[in-house]
């Protein structure tokens, strides 16, 4: 079988965060598969075709390039960050999964990417220097009962937390339930990272209170990232800098 299948991210937004293994994955492709903003950032060449699809059909994705892969061709599968990051490599393994026995034949092969979380992170510091855990905020896949429930008990374990997707104007109450979630078990004024459009021109970073966060603080292109109770900020002309120590006292 001559086809093959590259799953690879395409990091936070700016260009010069594209690994060079994923651009050169770009530039053997043939076809390149994703969702439309996404595809949207790959530079169309003689050769090369893009296939680009809405939001929530990441199965129907995985089975066309799969079977594109099948066909011979050199495919490429893109996502934001990184593709295994609450992205398009675990919907591929999926769709393998359920599919045909050629699908497992296939060369497969998943570049990594940067995700938001951590160009976030750089920006300010190091807010994920010690433990840390990322929790996808939408209920899209999975009940709010659940999201609810790790965020209580992360909050108990005293991890820094990073959240994709919080709020969208399909689900504007979500992040507003989060919040009070946090605030109630950790009782504390930490501080609070909203990373809006990481390393593009729109980029903003705020740091803030836990107490004083606001639901309206956040959109789909923002990545919260909440503290520990031991991390902390140093201040400084300019913007300060957050960070988790390494250690924790006994």
């Amino acid at each position: 079988m001559s086809g093959r299948l590259v799953i690879a991210g395409l990091g936070p937004g700016s260009e010069a965060l594209v690994t060079p293994e994923v651009n050169a994955a770009l530039a053997e492709a043939t076809d390149v598969v994703g969702y439309i903003p996404y595809v949207a950032r790959v530079t169309p060449r003689p050769g090369l075709t893009l296939h680009a699809s809405d939001n929530r059909v990441e199965l129907d994705r995985a089975r066309h390039a799969l079977e594109m892969a099948c066909a011979g061709r050199s495919v490429v599968v893109v996502s934001s960050g990184d593709p295994g990051v609450f992205a398009m490599a675990a919907a591929v393994f999926e769709a393998v999964e359920a599919g045909p026995p050629e699908w497992r034949a296939l060369d497969i092969a998943v570049l990594p990417g940067i995700t938001a979380m951590l160009a976030a992170a750089a920006r300010t510091g190091a807010p994920l220097g010690h433990d840390f855990c990322a929790i996808n905020l939408s209920d899209n896949l999975k009940p709010w009962s659940l999201i609810e429930k790790r965020l209580r008990l992360a909050a108990e374990a005293d991890f820094a937390m990073a959240f994709y997707n919080p709020r969208s104007m399909a689900r504007p109450e979500g992040f507003a339930k989060a919040l009070n979630v946090l605030q109630q078990a950790c009782g504390d004024a930490r501080p609070v990272i909203f990373a809006r459009a990481v390393s593009t021109p729109e980029e903003e970073i705020r740091v803030v209170r836990l107490d004083r966060c606001t639901p309206e603080m956040a959109d789909m292109r923002t990545v919260v990232i909440v503290g520990a109770s031991t991390t902390r900020i140093i201040a400084r002309d300019g913007a300060a800098f957050v960070y988790t120590p390494r250690s924790v006292p006994a």
